[in-house]
């Protein structure tokens, strides 16, 4: 008997973005002025950075606010229990990459398919939401990057579901010093900047629902500190260049508060897939805890020469 809620389809979701979002979201990231190609719309290779498909579930084809919480109530997966979106946090995400996104969807129809995987009981601490996200070109079919994904609902177990499988684990070398140690400074804004490309939970902008959940207050997003770590490693082992990433995922370990410094050490394992060589990687808050765990990037190394683009 398939798990609860398994092979659930959700209706597809019409997404759309502009030239000012792709670089909106490069900003929001860390990109710097020395990658003109993800800041500067007429650069002769202006290109989206990888990672933004992340955002559009959340972003759909709005331009303007979107309502966090009636979003995530939009739609029921049956057979499972409705969970409170006010108290959800992110598990895991993986995202694998299979075409360059056009700098615009203007005049073209894209669209994110998600279907669900599964639904864990993990007790008390609380269930668990795994899906899959493709996002494809409506008029042929063409997937362009596909997300694995897992939302955590916190006090929200002990329904009877299943408990799940156990994830794949990718530590880092074990007696090895890592290859480069990589630090990203945020600052009290930049939650409030990074909602703006359309992730709007008011966890990360306002104090109350934080406090709620244990966390004393507003925390930054999940998903900053996993784009920012990508745009990070990305910029070091593969040139800034946008063709030189496969694969990149990381579990959210534990929250990072506005105005922390995150610390990236990453080891290349020598091990490849094809021209791409497997990256692992783990995040700390500085002085603190590990907040991104599991890392593993496939990226085509190019030595610490700057890029060319």
């Amino acid at each position: 008997m398939p798990d609860p809620g398994a092979g659930f389809e959700y209706p597809p979701v019409e997404v759309s973005w502009l030239q000012r979002d792709v670089l909106l979201f490069a900003n929001t990231v860390g990109a710097t002025a020395d990658e003109l190609h993800f800041l500067y719309e007429l650069h002769p290779n202006f290109a989206v950075f990888p990672t933004y498909p992340i955002i559009l579930p959340f972003k759909k084809n709005s331009q303007e606010v979107v309502d966090f919480y009636a979003a995530q109530k939009a739609t029921k997966i049956p057979g499972v229990p409705e969970f409170d979106a006010r108290r959800v946090v992110d598990g895991q995400r993986k995202i694998e990459f299979y075409k360059p996104l056009p700098t615009t969807s203007a005049g073209r129809k894209f669209e994110c398919r998600t279907k669900v995987l599964g639904v864990y009981d993990k007790g008390r601490p609380g269930a668990v939401v795994e899906t899959q996200t493709d996002l494809v070109d409506a008029a042929n079919g063409d997937i362009y990057a596909r997300v694995i994904g897992s939302a955590f609902y916190i006090a929200q177990g002990n329904w009877g579901g299943p408990k799940g499988p156990p994830t794949e684990n990718f530590p880092p070398p074990k007696g090895k010093e890592p290859d480069a140690v990589l630090e990203h400074q945020t600052t009290q804004e930049s939650a409030l900047l990074y909602r703006l490309n359309g992730d709007y939970n008011p966890l990360h902008a306002t104090p109350e629902p934080g406090v709620k959940m244990g966390f004393g207050g507003a925390i930054m997003h999940g998903l900053y500190s996993w784009n920012a770590t990508a745009h990070s490693l990305l910029k070091k082992f593969g040139g800034g260049d946008p063709a030189n990433i496969k694969e990149y995922q990381a579990r959210f370990a534990s929250p990072v508060k506005p105005g922390d410094k995150l610390v990236t050490q990453a080891w290349r394992t020598g091990q490849k897939h094809g021209d791409f060589e497997e990256i692992r990687f783990v995040v700390k808050v500085e002085g603190g805890k590990v907040c991104l765990s599991n890392g593993r990037a496939l990226i085509k190394v190019v030595g610490e020469t700057k890029s060319k683009l």
